[in-house]
């Protein structure tokens, strides 16, 4: 599911190119001196170091999230990654950079991505089946979701569950909309949201901040009562509440919408991450 996302993504206009082409440039990846139009994804094994994450060595090169810059970067089995090193990455989730300072080098590399992570429920991964979940469930799956930080986790705008997939289910015919039609529709989004930005320096809503952010994502009346009764219930971070709007800003993108509603906060909100195991 991961692997599909780059089909569904826009391809890279002129502008962007260049800039990933650039990165893979330094890095020593770019194939024949010509520019890539295709979004990076990049799958790092989850032994990876921190330098090889965020960029470093002798001669200081871009890491993993520097290479997804534009594209995607995928971690699979999220907690089974060392804490310091899924750590490093805060800073360039809430910037779109990340800075390398070494001995001999102070490097900024850009690196905006969009961070897909997978992970399962407990060690043992049958949380959700008593005849298969080890003796230790539910604390198990406790201590195995505190090995990822919450303040990492309230970077990640969409938690999603996905339920396993049975033998029966790979025999199902295939869903009726497949990867071209969603793209489609982000396409129009995509659009939407180049059209709303020209000329201030923001590409999509996840750019979008402070003011700018308060005049393209408040909701009507509505949607800002319910946001309020959720940010207090819920106890979301000034982080979550900005997150939220921009959620709730692409979802209305999505479905064609100029003003952001109530529903389109209720399914914002929906996304938010769930309270931890007991």
């Amino acid at each position: 599911m991961a692997s599909c996302l780059p089909g569904i993504l826009p391809p890279l206009d002129a502008a962007e190119a260049l800039e990933v082409s650039m990165v893979q440039s330094v890095a020593g990846t770019l194939t024949g001196g010509r520019l890539t139009r295709t979004r990076p994804f990049r799958a790092p094994h989850h032994s990876a170091s921190m330098a090889a994450l965020t960029g470093g060595g002798l001669k200081v090169k871009p890491g993993e999230v520097s290479l997804a810059h534009l594209g995607v970067l995928f971690l699979d089995e999220l907690p089974e990654f060392g804490r310091a090193v899924l750590d490093s990455l805060r800073q360039p989730l809430e910037t779109g950079t990340v800075s390398v300072a070494r001995a001999n080098a102070h490097v900024t590399f850009p690196a905006r991505v969009q961070l897909i992570a997978a992970m399962n429920p407990c060690r043992c991964g049958h949380l959700g089946d008593a005849s298969l979940a080890c003796a230790r469930a539910p604390r198990c799956a406790a201590d195995y979701q505190a090995k990822v930080s919450g303040p990492l986790l309230d970077r990640i705008d969409l938690h999603v569950d996905v339920a396993a997939v049975s033998a029966a289910d790979l025999v199902l015919p295939p869903p009726a909309e497949g990867s071209a039609e969603v793209a489609g529709r982000v396409a129009a989004a995509r659009a939407i949201q180049s059209a709303r930005y020209a000329g201030q320096g923001v590409r999509t809503n996840a750019e979008a901040d402070g003011p700018l952010l308060e005049a393209v994502a408040t909701p009507d009346e509505a949607g800002r009562t319910l946001l309020a009764q959720a940010a207090a219930q819920m106890r979301l971070t000034a982080r979550g509440y900005t997150r939220v709007l921009r959620t709730a800003r692409t979802i209305a993108d999505l479905a064609g919408v100029e003003q952001v509603g109530r529903v389109h906060v209720a399914e914002a909100l929906s996304y938010r991450r769930r309270a931890a195991v007991n």
